[in-house]
C-alpha cells in the first residue's frame, strides 16, 4: 500500500536539491556535515508542510459546490422535474473496476457525489451506500474515522486533510479533491440551466479559486509521485476557468463541456 507524508516528500526533494550541484554547507573534502544536512531537510520539509498546509486550508474555507447543497442554498426540482430522473450518473458498479488505490479514491469520492445528486431526484440510492461502504473498507485508511459521515468526504475538509495528513495519505487526499471537483462540474453541465440557478457570483468564482488551489498542489505533488501525473493532465485543461460570476461560469462551462468528459473520464472511468 502506497503511502506519502511530508517527510517522504521533503526527502525526495533533498535528493534533487543535492543533485543539482547544491554546494552550501560543504567542508573542505566536499562532504556536509550531518548537523548541516539535518538542518537543511528540517527546513526543507517544514517549508513543503506549510506550503501545503496552506493549500489545504484555503481549500476547505471554501464553499461547496451549491449543486450538493441541501434546502434554501441548494438546487430546488419539482415534483415534475423529479420525475426525469438523470441517466449521466455513475453505475454503482463501477466500484468493482477499480483496480489500484488511487482508483479506490477517486471512484469513492465520484460516487459520494452522484449518489447526493441521486437522493435529489429521490432515486434509490442502496446500490450507491453498498459500493460506498465496500470501497471504505477496501481502502482501509484509518483517515476516514475523524469523519462524522462518510456521506460527507466529498467535501474534502481541513480535518480530512490533517487525518490524511498524518496517515501518511496526503497524495491521496489530492486525488479525492480532484476527483469530486471533476464529477460536480460534469454532473453541473449535464442541466446547467437549473443547477446554475444555486450558484451566486461568489459560488461561482469559488470554483476558479478551487481549481487554482488544485492543480497548484497536484502539480507539486507529481514531481515525488507518478500516481498524479494522469491527475495533472486530466486536470490541466479546466485552467481556462477563470470566472468571477455565475454568467462566466455558465458561458465557461459550455464552451469545455468535452474537457470536463474527458477529466471524468480520466479519472473514474
Amino acid at each position: 500500500m502506497k503511502k506519502l507524508s511530508f517527510v517522504a516528500v521533503a526527502f525526495a526533494a533533498m535528493i534533487f536539491a543535492s543533485c543539482t550541484g547544491g554546494q552550501g554547507g560543504q567542508n573542505k573534502g566536499g562532504e556536509q556535515t550531518d548537523s548541516v544536512k539535518s538542518f537543511e531537510q528540517e527546513q526543507l520539509e517544514a517549508s513543503i508542510k506549510i506550503q501545503f498546509d496552506s493549500l489545504a486550508s484555503e481549500l476547505g474555507k471554501l464553499k461547496t459546490l451549491p449543486i450538493l447543497n441541501s434546502g434554501e442554498n441548494g438546487i430546488q426540482l419539482s415534483d415534475q422535474e423529479k420525475q426525469v430522473k438523470p441517466d449521466y450518473l455513475l453505475d454503482p458498479a463501477v466500484a468493482e473496476n477499480a483496480t489500484t488505490l488511487a482508483e479506490k479514491y477517486r471512484i469513492l469520492s465520484a460516487l459520494v457525489v452522484d449518489k447526493k445528486v441521486a437522493a435529489l431526484y429521490e432515486m434509490p440510492t442502496d446500490e450507491y451506500d453498498k459500493a460506498i461502504t465496500k470501497l471504505v473498507a477496501d481502502i482501509s485508511d484509518p483517515s476516514f474515522k475523524e469523519m462524522e459521515d462518510q456521506n460527507t468526504i466529498y467535501e474534502t475538509n481541513k480535518t480530512l486533510y490533517d487525518a490524511m495528513n498524518a496517515n501518511g495519505r496526503i497524495n491521496y487526499y489530492w486525488q479525492m479533491a480532484a476527483a469530486v471537483l471533476v464529477e460536480q462540474l460534469y454532473v453541473l453541465n449535464q442541466n446547467t440551466d437549473k443547477f446554475i440557478t444555486a450558484f451566486d457570483d461568489d459560488a461561482a468564482a469559488n470554483v476558479t479559486f478551487r481549481i487554482i488551489l488544485l492543480q497548484d498542489a497536484i502539480e507539486r505533488l507529481s514531481e515525488y509521485d507518478t500516481e498524479l501525473i494522469p491527475v495533472v493532465q486530466a486536470i490541466e485543461p479546466l485552467k481556462v476557468l477563470n470566472a468571477i460570476d455565475v454568467a462566466q461560469l455558465k458561458e465557461q462551462l459550455a464552451q469545455i463541456k468535452d474537457e470536463i468528459n474527458d477529466a471524468r473520464e480520466a479519472l473514474v472511468k
